[in-house]
């Protein structure tokens, strides 16, 4: 969830009151945020630097993703001020401003929206409340730049009416932000490109025929999203009136963060939250609009369902109380078992009654609700048998005196395959689309690489290291309408100055012995496939388990074998044991050999 670093004198002033620093933590536990740190005692906090509050906030609540934001909706919790009642400015037809989609704008961005403030009047801490709230938008909701860019300019610095078009990269030029050279929309992926901040979004557009880019009445370039806008329209402190211009790829994302970039600054206009609106005319269908749209969504929502899951017995009157406290406006409904409860265009995360329903639990306060016994149950809780099986496989690896490890169930295509000497066959893996590092580019087929970076990250302490995990694999699956599947396996490691071999055999046979499943004897050879399994009073064909040699690359040359199990008959190959190549040691950075096993449980169910 994101954090969100606010002065913190400035939001008890705003707030009214001094809070101590548990009074305050109470108060953010209330609303449903979280004090995650307060600076004013930290020693290595510098003298001339203002103590600051780190409040940790809902990832479902863009509406608080700047200081306006926390500090208007604790006001309203707290009954200190009500719901603002933001409007569009009544603008005549021919005055409004307007914003062209040109067709060719659909082969990169094809949706924007538009809105102004003004005779705004920024201070230092609102103006950078303003940009770092782009900045949590772009980060968050606007997934890097890829579904929504934001541009803000001066207004008095451009000339409407603006267009939105896609122009071939050389016939783009202009003088980017901060930036005293004109250079074109070619050279200016080169310039970019080692810059730390906004390299990383270049790739977005790189690729495309046409860049998109707002011009203004003169043809002048005030921006090139998602990348930077124009050095020309730049907004300072002096900014009076400011235009925001928003372009998209997800029209319901691009709403939502029009809403919410107006609706949180609009408090600092000469008429507080009224914000102008701009007409949108979309060459894509001949279609316009007025955005922002600013629309108060209503729901209604039975009674006896939010009193219901909350415990509560409330009348529609309290109810209305408690969502007030959460910056809904009610009304009676006709249907008196129902309430109409009005969303803000701030709250694009409720969708449901259940989401209106968690709302009145926090107007109400989760510490106070009833607390009560369930009378009755409709169903008979038990655990799965899968996880019952692993719980029975880890219990028992616990008392021979192995410890569990659960390392992240994603890893790297080498740690994966080229670090274990083996080869990827492109119908195993499943790969991340827009993997954050290499690190975590694949989930894992096997539990080994996990196992083998824990050892590397402890091969400080003591050895011999014993350690096991019982978790999920993932594979590829056509058969499935997901096209993958997870498999659970059980797997050990043993690092030592000996190989341990016998160790993790031993170990191996304490849990098969567990699970009643017998170790037999077993000479013919597996490769004919021509095996009689009929019952008979020969050892060697019954149920239980037997262990056969093998060759594989990730193992020491005869230090390997399959383990191969058959239940009811059947012949399976269930998984291996061996002592590691050294190649594999040397890529895990492993000093001394270590012995694996790792096992399909599900054999077993």
């Amino acid at each position: 969830m994101p954090t969100i670093n606010v002065d913190k004198y400035a939001l008890f002033e705003e707030l009214g009151e001094q809070f101590t620093e548990d009074s305050f933590q109470k108060l953010c536990f209330d609303f449903g945020i979280e004090l995650d740190g307060d600076t004013e005692n930290d020693p290595s906090r510098p003298k001339d630097q203002v103590p600051e509050l780190a409040i940790e906030i809902p990832a479902n609540r863009y509406d608080m993703l700047c200081f306006e934001g926390i500090a208007l909706h604790l006001n309203i919790f707290r009954g200190k001020q009500p719901t603002p009642n933001w409007r569009l400015a009544d603008i005549p037809e021919d005055k409004l401003q307007t914003l062209t989609i040109s067709d060719s704008t659909a082969q990169v961005r094809p949706y924007a929206a538009a809105a102004i403030l003004r005779n705004i009047k920024f201070t230092q801490a609102s103006y950078d409340s303003f940009i770092s709230l782009q900045d949590k938008l772009h980060q968050n909701l606007a997934r890097q730049r890829t579904l929504v860019a934001i541009g803000t300019h001066d207004l008095d610095t451009m000339k409407g009416p603006f267009t939105f078009e896609g122009l071939p990269p050389k016939d783009i030029n202009f003088v980017p932000l901060n930036q005293t050279t004109e250079i074109n929309g070619t050279e200016l992926m080169e310039f970019y490109e080692a810059d730390r901040h906004l390299g990383k979004y270049l790739h977005i557009i790189r690729d495309k025929p046409v860049y998109p880019v707002i011009l203004d009445a003169d043809r002048n370039v005030c921006s090139l999203p998602p990348i930077i806008n124009s050095e020309r329209t730049k907004i300072s402190l002096g900014t009076q009136n400011v235009f925001i211009e928003m372009t998209a790829t997800d029209q319901t994302k691009l709403d939502i963060v029009c809403n919410i970039m107006v609706t949180m600054f609009s408090k600092y206009c000469a008429e507080p939250f009224v914000i102008e609106p701009v007409k949108i005319i979309s060459e894509h269908n001949n279609v316009s609009r007025l955005t922002p749209s600013l629309t108060t969504r209503m729901m209604e929502v039975e009674v006896d369902y939010l009193n219901q899951l909350c415990g509560l017995t409330e009348s529609v009157e309290s109810i209305g109380k408690l969502l007030t406290k959460m910056a809904y406006t009610t009304e009676p409904s006709t249907d008196p078992k129902k309430v109409k409860v009005f969303v803000p265009p701030t709250r694009a995360d409720v969708l449901h009654p259940c989401d209106v329903m968690e709302d009145v639990a926090i107007g109400y306060g989760f510490n106070d609700l009833p607390r009560s016994s369930p009378n009755r149950s409709v169903t008979v809780g038990k655990p799965l048998m899968i996880n019952k099986l692993s719980d029975i496989v880890r219990h028992e690896s616990a008392m021979a005196g192995w410890a569990e490890v659960m390392p992240l169930i994603l890893c790297s295509h080498e740690e994966n395959f080229e670090w274990l000497n083996r080869k990827d066959d492109g119908k195993t893996a499943v790969r991340l689309a827009n993997p954050k590092t290499v690190e975590y580019q694949i989930a894992r087929t096997s539990l080994l690489p996990g196992l083998l970076k824990t050892l590397s990250e402890n091969k400080a302490l003591r050895l011999p290291l014993q350690i096991f995990e019982s978790s999920d694999v993932v594979f590829k699956d056509e058969s499935v309408e997901r096209r993958a599947r997870n498999e659970r396996r059980w797997a050990a490691a043993y690092y030592g100055k000996t190989s341990g071999f016998e160790i993790v055999h031993g170990l191996l046979d304490r849990v098969m012995t567990m699970l009643r499943v017998a170790f037999v004897t077993h000479e013919e050879g597996l490769e004919g496939k021509s095996i009689d399994f009929k019952v008979s009073e020969n050892p060697s064909e019954k149920d239980g388990y037997f262990i056969k040699e093998i060759d594989e690359p990730t193992f020491f040359n005869g230090r390997a074998a399959a383990i191969w199990v058959r239940l009811g008959g059947k012949l399976q190959r269930i998984g291996e044991l061996g002592v590691l190549h050294p190649t594999v040691l040397d890529k895990f950075d492993l000093r001394y050999p270590v012995s694996t096993l790792e096992i399909n449980l599900e054999v077993f169910l």
